[in-house]
């Protein structure tokens, strides 16, 4: 028999862990009709609630149920990491516990693996009950990704995919501490397959991602997978002073025509507070790539262990 290993990264989900359980099962007869068995990892990433309380609950009654849980929160990337570790599946699916990744669609998945794809991928097709605000950065942000790096990442896509070995086994061997997931999918390439769906509201609970969340966690996604923003720091700087030898020909001009004017300080304090604005906004940039290189040569663990069924 072929195995199937699912991935579900969970962080205070204990409403949604059985719920997932039932609809995860529902394609039980799918696999026992391809001859496939699975084993469905629960990676808990830190939870305060009792997310582990209710796996070890289904570990009781199901021993083709695991779980890991980390000594604190490592974030979901980390949790996606650890749990393509563990995995040992001739095929590995990744989903989150909400049930805004359908377990339903792995049929479908299947279909397209078997047909050879190395990997099917999903993404929303709307964005119905988010924020306008919200929708739009996230386009915009996909729509940067793909034109600034080689990372290509559909608008809409989850982190909902169904992948072979050697897929999966590329991404583990991308061990890099600041990781970026959605990135790391589209960069180590393979054959893909996307399947769109609608927008799937969370079974319980709220999200865990704010706004700026969001924002910070798309910065990071920027800076793991492109080095423009340092190209634009460099660019800006060259413009500067093009701007600036340009103002002092017109400047010298000017003084032997019409003498030497003293007046417009309040325009010289604007210029000099956008230069400075700019000069801060470049070293923020080559800050960003400095800590990310810093924290890589710490070359700590990607995640801890608390506990292991």
């Amino acid at each position: 028999m072929k195995l199937l290993s699912a991935i579900v990264p969970c962080y205070n989900e204990e409403e949604n862990v059985p719920y997932f359980y039932e609809e995860f099962l529902k394609n039980e007869s799918f696999f026992k009709e391809n001859n496939l068995d699975f084993e469905l990892w629960y990676i808990d990433d830190g939870s305060k609630d009792k997310t582990a309380e209710e796996v070890k609950k289904l570990i009781q009654k199901d021993s083709r149920v695991h779980l890991l849980t980390f000594s604190r929160n490592f974030g979901k990337d980390a949790a996606i990491f650890a749990g393509f570790e563990k995995a040992k599946g001739d095929y590995v699916a990744c989903m989150d516990a909400d049930l805004q990744d359908p377990p339903s669609l792995l049929p479908e998945m299947f279909e397209n693996i078997w047909q050879g794809y190395d990997m099917v991928a999903t993404r929303r097709v709307n964005r119905k009950g988010e924020p306008p605000i919200r929708s739009f950065f996230a386009r915009m942000f996909y729509r940067l990704m793909n034109k600034i790096s080689d990372a290509q990442i559909a608008d809409g896509a989850r982190d909902f995919r169904l992948m072979t070995r050697p897929a999966a086994d590329a991404i583990v061997s991308m061990r890099e501490y600041n990781r970026f997931t959605k990135g790391i999918f589209g960069w180590v390439g393979f054959k893909t397959k996307w399947l769109e769906f609608d927008n799937v509201e969370r079974k319980k609970g709220e999200t865990k991602w704010s706004f700026w969340k969001l924002f910070i966690y798309s910065l990071e996604g920027i800076t793991s997978f492109s080095t423009t923003p340092l190209a634009f720091a460099a660019v800006m700087g060259m413009l500067f002073c093009v701007a600036s030898f340009a103002l002092i020909i017109f400047i010298i001009i000017r003084t032997l025509v019409f003498g030497d004017p003293t007046s417009g300080w309040p325009s010289l304090v604007c210029i000099i507070s956008l230069i400075s604005g700019v000069q801060l906004l470049c070293l923020g940039i080559v800050g960003q790539y400095l800590a990310k290189t810093y924290m890589e040569v710490k070359n700590r663990p990607i995640y801890l262990v608390k506990e292991e069924i």
